[in-house]
């Protein structure tokens, strides 16, 4: 996506000819933050081999206005070394979207896709600094495949035979 002068995103490609298409950031926010080591100051020794990281994600976008949306972006990871529990770390990030100029066609994948690839890099940051500040290495989560994430949660609402209600809470 190009950026203009003003750093908004734009994607001229998905736009009518003569349109200006848009997706500009207004807000972003932390909504909830969670760090959790139950076992301090226990948990925080060396051990012989790295503990099991298991990382959630999850993606909300509900509709403020005819052209603003809320997009929240949900992450959670939790450590654990055998059946002990290093830490819990959740981070609920949102941010508030003005997108206009697309075809209604293309406002799912903008909202499911788009709009969490471009709130992720500052979530990630977030995390990573939570688990430093809370004794631990910094966790830098992988790259997420939002486009992914999208795909199958739209072929899980295809087999409830919902079909895609994800704007909704």
């Amino acid at each position: 996506m190009a950026k203009d002068s003003m750093g908004n995103v734009g994607a001229a490609a998905a736009a009518q000819p003569g349109q200006n298409a848009v997706i500009n950031i207004h807000a972003q926010y932390v909504k909830d933050l969670s760090f959790e080591s139950p076992g301090a100051p226990h948990s925080l020794k060396g051990r012989d081999k790295p503990p099991a990281i298991n990382i959630n994600v999850n993606v909300n976008a509900n509709p403020l206005s005819d052209k603003e949306y809320d997009v929240i972006l949900t992450l959670n990871a939790q450590a654990t070394y055998d059946k002990d529990v290093l830490f819990n770390a959740e981070l609920i990030y949102g941010g508030v979207f003005k997108i206009d100029g697309f075809p209604q066609e293309h406002m799912l994948p903008i909202l499911f896709i788009e709009c969490p690839r471009l709130l992720f890099p500052f979530a990630r940051q977030i995390i990573s600094d939570a688990t430093r500040n809370g004794g631990f290495p910094p966790l830098m989560i992988d790259p997420i495949d939002f486009a992914k994430m999208f795909q199958q949660r739209m072929a899980e609402e295809q087999a409830k035979g919902q079909g895609a209600k994800p704007l909704a809470n």
